[in-house]
């Protein structure tokens, strides 16, 4: 709930010009679209520009709700480059008075600050300012919710940002990810696949790569999980991903010794989707692709390292796949005991039988032994 003493959500009626501050990456702005739809749908005619990281726009442009995207590097950001000045910060400053904006909702996880953001807002003279905020903003926030992640609750990413644009009102009836296909994409990406899948055939998608090495299934693990997957599934596999995961790809498929696919380094964000869309399955690390997926509706095997428990797959069919562990939830890039157990012991069997059982080829007697390990993830209410 806000905090006591600040202005009621009526304040909110007749916003017209919203600012929507995402300052992360890919995954962190798909799983924000159901809290801009709840803005979006909550006053008629409201205009949505979502400010954001060079990484996270081509999300932002596939937003259905979202009217416009400002990139956005925040100096205060992981992965910022090192500025060599303020200049940038004072433009932006600038443009943010100019556009004449009635109010800014600042969304971050419950790790990150977001009074640097309310700072920029404040000096754009934006008037309503809302985030949530573990110690009293004063002026910088106009609304706030008191932050009490992780002391007392954990909540899905997705449903802590409903929660805070809910305390001025702003509501949906449709919680899903959201990303648009423009019309481009699909009509590239059927080209593309033309010829190259089986009619008829289940067909699973597999992104091996991840921008922390927390996060990344062994390779020898996928080259297992995608044999079984032709041999024995009777599926075909394609492998996605970025330019810099070539080399890792091409291992996995030298190793897997059967037939598949590579999309890598082909793809851009709109015709990921578009694949992602047409496939049967995607088995991933815990990466944009998995929100992508959900957002298109498209089952999901996620290979979760346990850096931290808030982003499982939103509201699509999925199985979250871990091996518990006593470091668990250390919001690591690098897993600081070195030894990748939550995901290392991950036995390919399992992945096998978990993408099986999401194709519904599985017999009743193989499914009912397969339970996520006994750790209590954040899941979405479905």
């Amino acid at each position: 709930m806000p905090d006591e003493g600040l202005q009621g959500h009526t304040s909110w009626i007749g916003v017209h010009r919203v600012l929507c501050v995402r300052l992360d990456t890919l995954g962190d702005v798909i799983m924000t679209t159901p809290a801009i739809r709840a803005l979006k749908q909550s006053s008629p005619g409201r205009h949505i520009t979502l400010m954001t990281s060079s990484a996270g726009a081509a999300a932002g442009r596939l937003a259905s709700d979202v009217d416009e995207v400002l990139i956005y590097d925040a100096p205060w950001m992981k992965g910022t480059d090192e500025a060599l000045s303020a200049a940038p910060d004072r433009r932006m400053v600038h443009y943010l008075r100019n556009g004449a904006f009635d109010a800014a909702v600042i969304f971050t996880v419950y790790s990150q600050s977001a009074l640097p953001a309310a700072m920029l807002c404040y000096w754009a003279d934006i008037p309503r300012r809302l985030a949530h905020c573990r110690e009293n903003p004063y002026r910088l926030l106009t609304h706030w919710v008191r932050e009490t992640e992780p002391e007392t609750s954990l909540r899905h990413e997705v449903r802590r940002q409903l929660d805070l644009v809910e305390s001025v009102g702003a509501r949906t009836d449709d919680e899903r990810l959201s990303l648009a296909i423009p019309d481009r994409a699909d009509a590239a990406v059927e080209d593309l696949l033309a010829g190259m899948m089986q009619p008829r055939r289940p067909w699973a998608v597999i992104h091996p790569g991840a921008t922390a090495a927390s996060r990344r299934y062994p390779p020898e693990g996928f080259a297992r999980v995608a044999r079984r997957l032709v041999r024995e599934l009777g599926c075909d596999v394609v492998f996605t991903g970025t330019e810099p995961e070539r080399e890792l790809v091409e291992q996995i498929r030298t190793d897997m010794g059967a037939p598949s696919h590579s999309l890598v380094g082909v793809l851009d964000l709109p015709e990921l989707a578009a694949v992602l869309a047409r496939a049967s399955v995607l088995i991933s690390n815990n990466t944009g692709s998995v929100h992508v997926s959900a957002a298109v509706g498209t089952p999901v095997v996620d290979l979760y390292a346990l850096t931290n428990p808030q982003h499982t797959p939103w509201q699509v069919p999925h199985r979250v796949l871990f091996h518990d562990v006593p470091c668990k939830y250390c919001y690591k890039s690098v897993c600081p005991e070195g030894h990748h157990h939550c995901l290392r012991l991950v036995e390919p069997d399992r992945v096998v039988n978990a993408a099986a059982e999401l194709l519904h080829v599985v017999p009743a007697s193989t499914r009912a032994g397969m339970q996520t390990e006994g750790l209590s993830l954040v899941h979405p209410r479905n």
